[in-house]
């Protein structure tokens, strides 16, 4: 299921090897045909601009919209849990669902980070990948919203997560998820401070990106009832 592999990527820092490969990713996302018509003509804007801009736009339109807001982090439990305690248990059970099955993290990356929870969704079966991303649905709706807010085309990638997700998002939850990123600090200066913090680390070692042979059944912890 390389659908998600490929959703989480477009979610990635543009490098040339990736924007080399995009006719390559477009033609497996229609090939696959886990995504219905709508979510794929939905990403056509994105892969376009990012065939046709310039790499060093791309990079800078890429930091600004991920790299310096909160609203768009893709940490996902940063939006769950916040700075709060029950943020370490979650990712600390995450990391562990991860080993479970097979998933050994290879980069200095936390294991809330949705392409890392892309990849390991595409490394898994369907339904265990389709309940993953229900777990964070409502999250992946408040994003969706923030990034159409901002004219991103980037909006049309959560849209697509949605999609493939096995339950619809909560209107509910999705405010209560909002109203949490409102509190963004509009100011970068501050928004820089705080995060010149020392980071918390999450259980033993050192998360980060992986690869799996074993495609046992999982879901994402960490959401709230």
């Amino acid at each position: 299921m390389k659908t998600f592999r490929i959703l989480g990527l477009l979610l990635t820092y543009p490098e040339p090897e990736m924007i080399a490969a995009l006719d390559e990713m477009e033609e497996v996302l229609h090939h696959e045909g886990l995504l219905d018509r709508q979510a794929l003509k939905g990403l056509e804007p994105l892969f376009q601009r990012l065939k046709s801009e310039d790499l060093l736009d791309l990079q800078a339109e890429y930091v600004h919209l991920f790299d310096r807001s909160r609203q768009l982090s893709l940490h996902l439990y940063e939006h769950l849990h916040g700075d709060s305690r029950s943020r370490g248990e979650a990712m600390t059970t995450l990391s562990t669902v991860y080993k479970l099955n097979g998933f050994e993290l290879a980069v200095n990356e936390l294991p809330d980070y949705l392409p890392l929870v892309c990849e390991f969704a595409s490394l898994i079966e369907e339904k265990a990948a389709r309940a993953l991303l229900a777990d964070a649905v409502d999250t992946l709706a408040a994003m969706e919203r923030c990034a159409r807010q901002r004219e991103a085309d980037h909006a049309a990638i959560f849209a697509a997560l949605i999609a493939l997700s096995a339950r619809k998002p909560d209107e509910e939850e999705i405010a209560a998820v909002l109203a949490g990123m409102a509190s963004e600090p509009e100011d970068l200066d501050e928004l820089d401070r705080d995060w010149e913090e020392e980071p918390v680390t999450f259980g033993p070692g050192a998360p980060a990106c992986a690869g799996s042979q074993n495609q046992g059944p999982s879901a994402m912890p960490g959401q709230e009832p």
